[in-house]
């Protein structure tokens, strides 16, 4: 199962992250955010070891997703040494995701 990113472990798990992050934001009250889900959890079990994958549920982390400017869901942030390097908002079929977390590992 995908990463459970919060406000408190967010810094440890993403920003601290030596390898890639893919890091979805969502809320249970979004369709499309069910779209991605799944694709979001195949990923996670496809990269193991080679990336972090991990999901912010915005109503839960208001924090999180205020520092970095979410303002429509599903956002998808893509993550390297710490800083955001490339994001898909809106829902995207799962090569999108997967290009974009490629790219970074290059």
């Amino acid at each position: 199962m995908a990463i459970e990113l919060t406000d408190a472990n967010f810094e440890e798990q993403v920003l601290k992250s030596d390898k890639p992050v893919l890091v979805d934001f969502w809320a249970e009250w979004c369709g499309p955010c069910r779209m991605v889900g799944p694709v979001v959890e195949e990923l996670h079990n496809e990269y193991e070891g080679k990336a972090i994958v991990g999901k912010v549920n915005v109503d839960h982390n208001p924090e999180v997703s205020a520092k970095f400017g979410i303002r429509n869901i599903p956002t998808v942030l893509f993550f390297k040494n710490g800083e955001v390097v490339d994001k898909q908002v809106g829902a995207a079929p799962k090569s999108a995701y997967a290009s974009k977390l490629d790219a970074q590992m290059a």
